[in-house]
């Protein structure tokens, strides 16, 4: 059986023709091999996987090269250029610092500069993870970088370019590599397709692009991984199945839910996202790219930001044409705040079926909050139950603004039964009112155009106070601190600590330890009370601060203390110990 190799290992470019996506870098160190103008240190950097060591090791090839091409390139037949290809050349040498880091491991490397090449111009040393070196270890290296033999030659490899020493970096010509771009990826994938007798979809290898995340090394890698799955035939709906992504199927629906104004379809589609394991902020996240991806698909100026396949970019547009800009910004504006809010809700859940109710909102033209920033309203959802009959409706009490005071049948007279007033604690305080009204001659054909005729019972004006309970107070208590903007976050951390107690019917009592605190709590006072009164259906409710009582702390006296105390309260024990020649330790 013929030895496997991986895909990343294979199909390692051998020359600088055949590095993927760094034209402008490997052009500028060919131009150097073929004017002979090297330098003696080089610093490669950049994300993983996008070439660094292959271009240091083709780069060292190709100075050695005893019969070097026109371009640059090595030749691959000298004996220098064979050494190197069945890795037993002397001159170059490869560190990796990660597990080399020590100043014992330098001070070995400082030996080897000592010793010149035996075959070729160069002895070149290629440390890799550079930035893992001790600062031991720099310093010892610094002197031997700043001044090297003729014929040393030294090639860093980083991918955290800021830990390297600044000493170090004004030592180097420094190449920063870029990472892939998802259609670079692509392109390579399906030549490497192609090369293996593999069949795959365009959309199945930009996923596997897009999950790379830039590094070309990364995105062989899960194509070996998805050869093995698919057995050679690489669909989209089987890579999305094995990377566990979620199939942007599930976006373009739920932006037709969205469009469609059908809120119970979105958040049965999310409620099949979470079946099948996915999290609720990947999920979120997934929607604003989708979104974003729509607003760039509008204009064909930013379409170029799409770096996705012809099939699936032509779908994105067909999509974003039924789409108006400005429900597009409302959407991402939605999303990005529900993604904030999502790392500190404790019910993630709903915060999600929030965003995704406003979202469903949107495209309805009575909903409040045009312009970038969407409305925070929600409007009935569901469908409303049948109107109840005339007979229920007779006996069922009806809770309304004090200020909807008349009923229907009562609006003919100018001149209506007087209401008891009652006593109000604030004016701007929320009253829960309940009404009594008459129906007494509600259908009588004989009074019904009649004025005089029609008898009137008089309204009565309640005020609701229902006593409190020590459960619902506290749940109401933690949802005002839940519902606190991030911008209040400290005192709502110390509102957790805050342990508030029912001492009236309907006065709770909560003691703080600082005046500061007392302070804070009396600028929320109002919000706080018009948040819990409705909700614990008290119009009544008040809050007071009390600040704790200090402990006086007793202070420990000496024994010289307690004598002068009891002097004081009788000077004739002073006489009586000098008396008796008394002393006290």
């Amino acid at each position: 059986m013929e030895e496997y190799i991986v895909s990343a290992r294979k199909y390692r470019p051998l020359n600088f023709d055949a590095v993927v996506g760094q034209r402008a870098l490997t052009a500028t160190l060919k131009n150097a091999i073929a004017s002979g103008k090297l330098a003696h240190a080089y610093l490669f950097c950049g994300p993983r996987g996008v070439g660094k060591t292959t271009c240091a090791r083709i780069f060292a090839k190709a100075i050695n090269c005893l019969s070097p091409k026109d371009g640059g390139d090595a030749c691959g037949q000298c004996e220098s250029c064979l050494a190197f290809d069945q890795q037993r050349s002397m001159n170059i040498h490869e560190l990796d610092a990660a597990s080399n880091n020590s100043v014992e491991d330098i001070r070995e490397l400082t030996k080897q500069v000592q010793i010149p090449p035996q075959i070729g111009k160069y002895k070149v040393f290629i440390i890799d993870e550079v930035h893992m070196l001790s600062a031991s270890a720099f310093n010892a290296f610094l002197k031997t970088l700043e001044e090297p033999s003729s014929y040393v030659i030294f090639i860093l490899a980083t991918t955290e370019k800021h830990k390297i020493l600044p000493t170090i970096l004004s030592r180097c010509q420094v190449y920063d590599f870029q990472r892939m771009t998802t259609q670079l990826t692509v392109d390579h994938l399906m030549y490497v397709a192609q090369k293996e007798g593999y069949t795959a979809e365009p959309e199945a290898l930009g996923l596997i692009a897009e999950k790379a995340d830039g590094g070309m090394r990364d995105a062989l890698s899960i194509f070996d991984q998805m050869v093995s799955f698919t057995g050679g035939n690489i669909t989209y709906e089987q890579v999305a199945k094995n990377l566990n992504v979620l199939s942007t199927e599930y976006y373009f629906q739920l932006v037709d839910y969205f469009l469609a104004g059908n809120v119970q379809s979105s958040l049965m589609l999310f409620n099949d996202v979470l079946n099948k394991g996915f999290d609720g902020g990947n999920f979120i996240n997934g929607l604003a790219t989708h979104l974003r991806n729509l607003l760039v698909s509008q204009d064909a100026v930013t379409l170029p930001l799409l770096e996705m396949s012809d099939k699936m970019r032509n779908k994105y547009q067909e999509q974003a044409q039924k789409c108006k800009t400005k429900f597009l910004y409302q959407a991402i504006k939605l999303c990005n705040d529900c993604d904030q809010a999502y790392r500190t809700s404790r019910n993630k859940r709903l915060q999600v079926e929030i965003c995704l109710i406003q979202a469903s909102q949107l495209t309805e033209e009575d909903v409040p909050g045009a312009g970038r920033r969407p409305a925070k309203i929600l409007k009935p959802i569901f469908t409303q139950p049948a109107a109840k009959s005339q007979t229920a409706a007779s006996s069922s009490v009806v809770a309304q603004n004090p200020a909807a005071t008349a009923a229907p049948q009562l609006q003919k007279k100018e001149t209506s039964v007087p209401v008891p007033s009652v006593p109000k604690a604030n004016v701007n305080e929320p009253k829960v009112i309940l009404r009594k009204v008459s129906f007494k001659h509600f259908g009588n054909k004989a009074t019904e155009n009649t004025e005089t005729n029609i008898q009137e019972s008089p309204a009565e004006e309640i005020e609701l106070i229902q006593p409190l309970e020590e459960n619902s107070m506290k749940e109401g208590w933690f949802a005002y601190i839940n519902s606190l903007p991030r911008e209040q976050m400290a005192i709502a951390q110390r509102m957790r600590l805050l342990q508030p107690i029912i001492t009236f019917p309907s006065t709770i009592e909560v003691t703080v330890n600082s005046p500061q605190i007392i302070s804070e709590l009396n600028d929320l006072k109002a919000d706080l009370e018009g948040f819990l009164r409705p909700r614990l259906k008290n119009s009544q409710l008040s809050f007071t601060f009390r600040l704790a009582e200090q402990e006086v702390v007793k202070r420990s006296y000496s024994k010289q203390e307690h004598l002068l105390a009891l002097e004081k309260m009788n000077p004739s024990l002073t006489s009586l110990i000098k008396d008796l020649e008394l002393e006290f330790d």
